[in-house]
């Protein structure tokens, strides 16, 4: 027996309006449905097929339709020739490689990684978060015996007879943390990423492409130095590591 109809619909345009809410029209729209994205994703899996990885964004990465506003400001470009990312690492390496330029210090995907940080792609194509971690770590240490072994410049006036002295001892109240603070501060390690050409390398997306500075670019910086420190350790070890921060970090910054 057929469903009611309301009488204002004509017997014929029931049918019709029947026929095409039927289970295998149903049925046939959402199988073209998926075979049209399925078609398009093969496309672009296609594109990026030659791509190695860390310079491709996976398509189901990425959202079908933009659900923001396209922002009022310059359209932000960022660095995808090799050439670009070996030339910072062998202005940031220099002589501390050995017979050895920085770019032949490591593989592309590792260079790549260490200098993209996570705001580009929303890190769909690895950043260098971890990297930097790492860096850091090694910094931090070789600052503080750098600090270490400088001469106190303590006024204390306390009664000599009250003071515990001892050579392994005398430099360690250069060693706090408003001293490595002021040395690694943010700005001083921009202007050094700087003259080693890096943050023509960094891939990174600002906040606002017409105000650099307010964006974090900074310390977006000396987040990528850190990384290519890390880097370093991670594949060529602690000597040559060392080396790079003693001689193209420490060393610029004022220590010894």
């Amino acid at each position: 027996m057929n469903p009611a109809r309301p009488s204002f619909i004509c017997a014929s345009c029931a049918r019709s309006i029947r026929s095409r809410t039927s289970p295998n029209a149903i049925r046939t729209l959402a199988n073209s449905a998926v075979l049209r994205q399925q078609q398009e994703h093969d496309a672009l899996r296609d594109v990026a097929a030659d791509l190695p990885r860390w310079q491709k964004t996976p398509p189901r990465m990425r959202m079908p339709i933009r659900m923001r506003p396209i922002p009022n400001q310059p359209q932000w470009s960022v660095n995808n020739k090799q050439e670009i990312v070996d030339q910072a690492y062998d202005n940031f390496v220099g002589n501390a490689g050995g017979n050895m330029r920085g770019s032949e210090l490591l593989d592309n995907e590792t260079k790549w990684i260490s200098l993209t940080h996570k705001s580009f792609e929303h890190g769909a194509q690895g950043f260098n978060d971890r990297l930097a971690f790492l860096g850091k770590r090694l910094v931090d240490w070789h600052v503080s015996l750098a600090l270490l072994s400088r001469p106190n410049t303590s006024t204390r006036d306390a009664p000599i007879e009250d003071v515990f002295s001892h050579p392994a001892l005398h430099g360690l109240e250069n060693v706090s943390e408003g001293a490595k603070s002021s040395i690694l501060e943010k700005s001083r390690l921009a202007r050094l990423a700087d003259t080693y050409k890096i943050p023509q390398a960094v891939r990174w997306k600002p906040r606002k492409s017409d105000s650099l500075e307010s964006s974090g670019q900074d310390l977006i910086m000396a987040h990528a130095m850190y990384s290519m420190v890390g880097a370093l350790v991670l594949k060529q070890g602690g000597e040559i590591a060392t080396r790079v921060v003693r001689e193209r970090i420490i060393r610029p910054l004022g220590l010894r």
